[in-house]
């Protein structure tokens, strides 16, 4: 999977940029606030259809315009795909693939491959269970159409469930018929995203454990475990068995929806026992994780963007971490970082040609 061709217009805080690659690695520096991160969020927006950073479209139009263009030509097996995603203030987003718009970006998913590393992911660990749930839901999504389309499904009928719950409230009646028929709807679509969310991180964990053992101490343990309601007792007991708190409260209170990843370290939850650095390589082993596995099922391996992953790394763990993904196996990677010499150093032994892009301010 390569990307030969980045343009875009009022994107962020690029007015326009243009460039080809030729190489394996490329290499964005830059100060802070040049632009960097939002070159790598433009491939990530290409490839997904949204941002990894903002979903909310118009914010991410620059400042003194009314629209954004995004265009990338990828090579993949031998065929070239020209991916165009546009966005108009008031409108609606447009993906296209080859000239031909897709009339719903979910289809979308999974035809470019592609793994981000960011600071962002320390979100993975310190923020709610909703982040931990759309982390593999990205990366099931990505290999299998027939998850994505259930888990679009199940979240729009628990949409409509919640929205009959309000309105029940505020009209003080009840109607059991309309809800079961919601019921139902959930049960069915919720046993098969349950198993293969099973069946996924029953395959990932050993994947990450063996990462987690490449760029860190061999012998910290590193474990994760899956919380689900459904392990307990059938959708259908949880419903029956909380409708009068979910009338209370107004919204579904059980279901996958409110499935978690607990990450451990040594037995315990990195989250209140791991370090700085052991949070970070515990992150990076995801993601380097999530290349694996996306590799194996496609068949091919996913374009990797780092983004200003290096501060707050010796630079022994930095070369290690970019001799990793410096091989054949890793096909095309994108780094921004604020520090040249940090990453030529790093990549001084890489056995793959690199590319610096070097980035200035528009006042300059």
């Amino acid at each position: 999977m390569q990307l030969t061709r980045l343009s875009l217009t009022n994107y962020k805080n690029q007015k326009a940029f243009q460039e080809d690659f030729q190489a394996p690695i490329n290499v964005f520096i830059g100060n802070n606030g040049v632009g960097k991160t939002n070159l790598l969020d433009a491939i990530y927006h290409l490839a997904l259809g949204k941002s990894y950073f903002n979903p909310m479209a118009t914010q991410n139009i620059h400042f003194d315009a009314d629209f954004f263009l995004l265009e990338g030509q990828f090579q993949k097996n031998d065929q070239e795909e020209n991916i165009l995603c546009s966005y108009k203030r008031g409108g609606k987003k447009i993906v296209k693939r080859n000239g031909k718009a897709y009339e719903k970006i979910a289809d979308h998913i999974g035809l470019i491959p592609l793994v981000i590393i960011s600071p962002a992911d320390q979100d993975l660990i310190a923020a709610g269970s909703s982040t931990r749930r759309k982390f593999i839901d990205g990366i099931i999504g990505q290999t299998d159409k027939t998850y994505l389309q259930t888990l679009l499904q199940y979240n729009r009928i628990l949409e409509q469930r919640n929205a009959l719950l309000k309105y029940f409230a505020a009209n003080q009646e009840f109607d059991p018929t309309t809800l079961a028929v919601y019921n139902e709807q959930l049960i069915e679509l919720s046993d098969p995203l349950y198993k293969k969310r099973k069946a996924f991180l029953e395959q990932f964990v050993p994947i990450f454990q063996e990462r987690y053992k490449q760029i860190s101490d061999p012998f910290e343990e590193v474990s994760i475990d899956y919380q689900s309601q459904l392990e307990e007792q059938s959708l259908e007991s949880w419903l029956v068995q909380n409708l009068s708190k979910d009338r209370a409260v107004q919204f579904t209170t059980t279901g996958l929806h409110k499935d978690d990843l607990i990450f451990r370290l040594t037995g315990h939850p990195i989250k209140r026992f791991g370090s700085q650095g052991q949070q970070k390589s515990f992150l990076i082993a995801l993601k380097l994780a999530q290349f694996d596995y996306i590799r194996q099922q496609q068949g091919i391996p996913p374009i990797v963007l780092l983004d200003d992953i290096f501060d707050k790394l010796d630079q022994e763990r930095v070369t290690k971490i970019v001799q990793l993904l410096s091989t054949d196996a890793f096909g095309q990677l994108f780094i921004s970082d604020t520090h040249a010499d940090r990453t030529e150093k790093a990549l001084q032994n890489s056995s793959l040609p690199y590319q610096i892009f070097t980035l200035e301010s528009e006042e300059k």
